[in-house]
């Protein structure tokens, strides 16, 4: 499969924009936000439909439009394709409103219809375009950062194997279906087995004989009174003829007085049409002579001897073919014109460019001169500042060169002075809380003492443990007074000792970030003096193409010039082929005239034929009415004479005796019938018990037989599941074994002479990487821009795969490679450029990179610059000259 062609308007950032596709390497290049990608997403979109936007039709719509268009023109199997998709804006919403596909075959119309034959043509939904054919911006990384049974499900559905499971699972439901069918049908076996027994033990031809034998007496009973009545109703039928003859003789004389006047009138209204049509045929006859009066003038006008149809035709026919050839010749000057005024134009706006080009890498190389020295004063003042921090450092060294321990240690005694301290603390608050309670104590001892009595029992304290241990707890009360003043000093002298600790922390702290921001400002005076370095670099290089571009200037000035010369000529072409044409034009006009008379004098002939014919057929109508007219009043006398009254009366007295008889045998044969169905619904029942035991019998044998034939299929569903299994299985070895080998021979390309060896894919697709010197490493251990190189090597060794391991065609889309250059650094972008070119060597047809990497753009077989106006917005395409074609 091959792009060709795609076109867009109105489709996110551009307006009106065509470009052609070709074979081989394609770099869409630009600025970032320019629209590059919005490319390939629309021949996505044109491809896949709402499968292929992240969003929805809303997002895809250009902000100020109603509605959208894209249109790809591809090639598959060398055939053409055309696929067009149309979204307008309806409301609040967007709806798709055209989706058509143009195929070999012909049009293919709605949004299911057009895809599905997408699917088919490529043996891959959008899903699987994605993981094989396209790379989109940031998930150049999709397939490694994948699990395995992720990974296994792409690359097996890529590859067809999905099918083998789909069709494994078939078997396997067609399977356990077939097993519950043959459990019905022995289910069903079983109750027809017990219905022909339970049917068997009763006697049912003995019981149908008993009940014919009653009915057929009772059928020749009704057969006699049936005979007796047909009679009698024979006689009410010729009464009741007799009577209706009569009647229909006065309803026949009055229809025909009414037909007899009927006649008459559709005669004189036939006549004066007649007239008519005669007045119409001289009208057309004066029409007639007058136009072969204007044929004549006409035929001497032209070239013509007579008025020859045939003449006239041929001579119209010659003047066609003169005035197509000089269309012929207009159009093709024309394009000339164009082609040649279209290029004088493009070299002269390729001109302006190159000087616009060349004035700003002029302008770019002054501002990058003027900040190359604006920088290198900025570094000597960075070098100054370093000294400052160097003098700051020394300072606090000397600092903690002075404390109680070492440097390291500082964290350690820190948080040891913190647990004395909290120690001391709680030392404290326990002395101070049993000084309390030895207060207490004295305190109730002195009150005891004064009263004399206890005020709780009234007796006499003497002799109280409380009272005889005053002097005890006094003495203690003393004693724990000198212990809290001794733990509250210790407690000031800790509290002195730690603020002095934290004080070395912080200064600790300080020197730590201040060696660090010593570090960072000289990584980055160091960095800074190698951007210096490169902008000096840059100003030369600026330079350099500023001269390139001028001289390919003038060169695009010469050639516009020669093109306009070449334009002027083919429209002075143009305009002595016009004076040819419009010589033929007025030729052709007297020979129409001459043929539309021809045509008139030859529609009045025809015309006045037909009012002839008309006017005779109206005659002969006429004669046929008057012989009606006399056939209608002769019946009329005849049946005003067939009357006849007597007749009347005795038919009926004869209805009236016939339908007595006809009242009283009704009810009889009523009763009869009743009693004759009884005995044929009870005989219908025994035949139909004795038809439903042979229709069981037959049953059980057609059960016996499905059964059985159920238990042979069950057994080959098994076999189908087991063998799709199979056959699975040693498929995807192949492919592995195949993608592995295809794997390791574009990561040689890319890794040749490097510290990888080879890559392991095994069936579960697990992907292990092996060092020179044999170490595993799984891909995530590589570099970013090896990660990114091992999955495009990846990509690419499947969509070898697809490509080559398909009979007899390859139906791959183009590869396509969406910023694959966002994680690589200068060396891994040249083992892309190679590995790209690896695939081109491997008949990859059409490779579409979009990028703004220059090595890429340097590599392109053909060019594509992306341009967006910074005032509408809008962005546009050219085809532009590759790198080597403007060094």
């Amino acid at each position: 499969m091959r792009f060709e062609r795609v076109r867009l308007r109105n489709f996110k950032c551009y307006a009106d924009s065509e470009l052609s596709l070709r074979s081989g390497v394609t770099v869409i290049h630009g600025v970032n936000g320019s629209g590059k990608s919005s490319l390939l997403e629309a021949c996505f979109f044109a491809l896949y439909g709402t499968d292929a936007i992240d969003g929805t039709l809303d997002d895809i719509i250009s902000n100020d439009a109603e509605e959208m268009t894209v249109e790809l023109w591809f090639t598959h199997n060398g055939a053409d394709y055309h696929v067009e998709r149309e979204v307008k804006l309806r409301g609040d919403s967007a709806q798709t409103t055209t989706c058509l596909l143009e195929t070999p075959e012909g049009t293919i119309e709605q949004v299911t219809d057009v895809e599905n034959h997408i699917e088919g043509l490529l043996r891959m939904d959008a899903e699987a375009f994605v993981n094989c054919a396209y790379v989109r911006q940031g998930e150049v990384n999709k397939l490694i950062n994948a699990s395995p049974s992720e990974r296994q499900d792409m690359i097996d559905d890529l590859l067809q194997l999905g099918k083998l499971e789909e069709y494994r699972e078939r078997a396997s439901k067609a399977r356990v279906g077939v097993g519950r069918v043959r459990d019905d049908k022995q289910g069903a076996l079983s109750q027809v087995e017990e219905q022909i027994a339970e049917k068997e033990d009763r006697d049912l031809h003995d019981r149908l004989n008993a009940l014919k034998s009653d009915l057929t007496e009772v059928n020749e009973d009704i057969e006699e009174k049936s005979d007796q009545r047909e009679a009698a109703k024979e006689r009410l039928d010729e009464a009741e003829a007799v009577l209706e003859e009569y009647e229909q003789r006065r309803a026949d004389i009055e229809e025909l007085d009414g037909e007899i006047e009927d006649l008459k009138s559709t005669i004189a209204e036939t006549e004066r049409e007649r007239e008519s049509l005669a007045e119409e045929v001289r009208s057309l006859r004066e029409e007639t002579d007058d136009l072969r009066e204007n044929l004549d003038e006409a035929v001497a006008e032209t070239e013509l001897d007579e008025a020859d149809a045939e003449a006239v035709d041929k001579r119209l026919t010659e003047l066609d073919e003169q005035a197509d050839g000089i269309r012929d010749d207009i159009e093709e000057r024309r394009l000339e014109a164009q082609e040649h005024a279209g290029t004088a134009e493009t070299k002269r706006e390729r001109a302006e460019e190159l000087r616009e080009q060349a004035a700003e890498a002029r302008d770019e190389a002054d501002e990058l001169e003027a900040e190359v020295e604006e920088e290198r004063d900025k570094l000597e003042e960075r070098r100054e500042d370093l000294s400052d921090l160097d003098s700051d450092i020394e300072e606090l060294r000397e600092e903690l060169d002075e404390a109680p321990v070492a440097r390291g240690e500082i964290d350690a005694h820190r948080e040891t002075v913190d647990e004395e301290l909290t120690e001391a603390k709680e030392r404290v608050a326990e002395l101070d809380a049993s000084l309390e309670n030895a207060e207490e104590t004295v305190a109730e001892a002195e009150r005891l003492l004064e009263e004399g009595k206890c005020p709780e029992c009234g007796q006499s304290v003497d002799g109280s443990p409380h009272v005889e241990s005053i002097d005890e707890d006094r003495e203690r009360v003393a004693e724990l007074e000198a212990e809290l003043e001794a733990a509250e000093k210790r407690v000031a002298e800790l509290e002195a000792k730690r603020e002095r600790a934290e004080t070395l922390v912080e200064t600790a702290s300080e020197l730590s970030r201040l060696e660090d921001s010593r570090k960072n400002a000289t990584q980055l005076i160091d960095q800074k003096a190698d951007s210096v370095e490169a902008k000096a670099d840059r100003v030369e290089e600026l330079r350099e193409q500023a001269a390139e571009y001028e001289e390919a200037a003038g060169e695009a000035e010469e050639a516009a010039e020669q093109a306009e010369s070449k334009s002027d000529e083919a429209r002075q072409a143009i305009g002595e082929l016009n004076q040819r044409k419009a010589s033929v034009d007025e030729s052709r006009k007297h020979l129409e005239r001459v043929e539309d008379l021809l045509e008139a004098v030859d529609d009045n002939e025809q015309q006045i034929e037909q009012l002839r014919e008309r006017r005779d057929n109206k005659e002969e109508l006429n004669e046929q009415r008057r012989e009606r007219l006399t056939d209608k009043r002769e019946r009329k006398a005849e049946l005003e004479e067939q009357f006849d009254e007597s007749a009347l009366e005795e038919a009926k007295a004869q209805k009236q005796k016939a339908e007595g008889y006809l009242d009283d045998v009704e009810p009889y044969l009523d009763e009869q019938r009743e009693k004759r169905d009884e005995l044929q619904n009870a005989i219908g029942a025994v035949e139909n018990e004795i038809e439903e035991l042979e229709n069981l019998r037959e049953r059980r044998e057609e059960l016996q037989s499905t059964v059985d034939r159920l238990e042979s299929l069950y057994d080959e569903a098994y076999e189908l599941q087991e063998m799709y299994t199979d056959l699975r299985a040693d498929l995807r070895q192949r492919n592995v074994e195949k993608l592995e080998a295809m794997l390791n021979e574009t990561f040689d390309l890319v890794y040749q002479n490097d510290s990888y060896a080879r890559i392991e894919l095994d069936g579960d697709y697990e992907l292990t990487v092996y060092q020179k010197d044999g170490t595993p490493l799984d891909p995530d251990q590589l570099s970013g821009g090896e990660r990114a190189l091992f999955n495009l090597s990846l990509r690419c060794a499947i969509y070898r795969l697809l490509s080559e391991g398909i009979e007899g065609q390859a139906p791959t889309p183009p590869l396509i490679l969406d910023e694959p250059t966002v994680f690589l650094d200068s060396g891994h972008v040249s083992k892309l450029v190679e590995l790209i070119e690896s695939m081109t060597d491997h008949g990859v047809d059409q490779i579409v990179v979009v990028s703004h990497d220059e090595e890429l753009v340097g590599a392109a077989d053909d060019l594509i610059a992306v341009h967006k106006d910074p005032t509408t917005n809008r962005s546009s395409v050219e085809r532009s000259a590759t790198v080597e074609a403007l060094s």
